[in-house]
Parts: C-alpha cells; structure tokens; sequence
C-alpha cells in the first residue's frame, strides 16, 4: 500500500531545513525501493522551500508512520504539521 506524507514546514523551518538537507536525503535515499518518489514543496518563486511530498510504499499506516518520525527532519522539528493518508497510484507509474 502506497502512503503519501504531506509536511508543512513551520513559519520559521528554514534555517532547519538547510542544516538538516543532507541526513534528510540519506534516510530517504536509505529507505531503497520503499520510497516512490519524494521533493519539497515551494513558495511561488519556486524555489524557496515550505514543506515536503514524500510516497512510500508500506505495510500499514503504522509502519508508515515510524518511517515518517524517523526522518532527520521530523527529528529535527522542521514541520509544523504532516498529514499521512493511504494512496493510490492510478496514472503515471514508472512500469506505464
């Protein structure tokens, strides 16, 4: 089962997100074949980041959840909220 995680930086996540970038990209690099696809969301001058969209792929909400609180950035306290919801990938898979 697919999970999308939708994570909203706090107002002033910024300089947390900067200094915690490099071991938030290992751990979603170290999940391998777990992790589906994942990029930050941005600020409309496209390049200031605010948040991030990370798709697992996992057994159970649970199992999804302890990979989402395992993340450098949630360690770190960079969001101020993220919603974890069940999905389903009907278009634009890799195997199309």
């Amino acid at each position: 089962m697919y999970f999308a995680f939708i994570c909203t930086d706090k107002p002033d996540g910024l300089p947390i997100r900067k200094a915690h970038r490099p071991e938030h990209l290992a751990y979603l690099q170290g999940l391998g074949d777990t992790l589906k696809f994942a990029g930050p969301f941005t600020a409309e001058d496209g390049e200031t980041m605010t948040g991030s969209l990370v798709v697992i792929e996992a057994l159970s909400l649970a199992d999804a959840q302890a990979i989402a609180d395992a993340d450098p950035f949630a360690k770190a306290g960079l969001f101020a909220s993220v919603d974890i919801r069940p999905w389903k990938w009907s278009l634009g898979k890799p195997e199309e």
